[in-house]
């Protein structure tokens, strides 16, 4: 299914909808979506190079956590 289907389907769904709280909670969660979006910024080739070298240290100085590591750690947040 595209984007533009699964656009059409959940506006339909939305304007089915009945519940004024459950309208709100949508008016929120878009309102908090289109800020975290004008907040991201893509990393200038300085940093980006930073954040490799720092993470290439880490992997030196074996400073790491295996990925199954740390899938355990977080099933224990829940």
């Amino acid at each position: 299914m595209n984007i533009e289907t699964r656009k059409i389907e959940f506006v339909q769904a939305f304007l089915n909808l009945q519940s004024e709280e459950l309208i709100s909670q949508f008016e929120k969660l878009l309102k908090k979506a289109k800020q975290s979006e004008r907040e991201l910024k893509p990393f200038s080739i300085e940093e980006l190079n930073s954040r490799i070298d720092s993470s290439l240290e880490d992997s030196t100085n074996d400073e790491i956590t295996e990925s199954n590591e740390l899938l355990s750690e977080i099933r224990q947040w829940q």
